[in-house]
């Protein structure tokens, strides 16, 4: 499964660029990667892991601007089809980066 994360945060404001900038970085440092500008995807092993993560994302305080999570399967996410460019990424986006323990 995968937790996909969608932003649009104001940024016209110092204190709303700083908090632009934290929310990033929390996504990155707990394991998202960026897909596009201001959508970012992570693996995870279950429905339950699945809404602990968007939990956490909900206790980011951020008062201002609009922030969605959508949960997919492994065979939605393949289903993604790129119309115009190609995706770029040096990054193993699939399952052989999930660790299970």
């Amino acid at each position: 499964m995968r937790v996909i994360v969608m932003f649009d945060l104001p940024i016209t404001k110092k204190k709303q660029q700083q908090t632009y900038r934290r929310f990033r970085k929390w996504l990155i440092k707990s394991g998202f990667i960026m897909m596009q500008q201001s959508i970012y995807s992570k693996i995870v092993l279950n429905p339950t892991a699945a809404k602990f993560l968007i939990q956490q994302i909900r206790n980011q305080k951020v008062e201002e601007g609009l922030i969605q999570a959508m949960v997919v399967t492994e065979t939605q996410y393949a289903s993604i089809e790129c119309i115009v460019g190609n995706k770029k990424s040096e990054i193993i986006d699939d399952m052989r980066r999930l660790v299970v323990i």
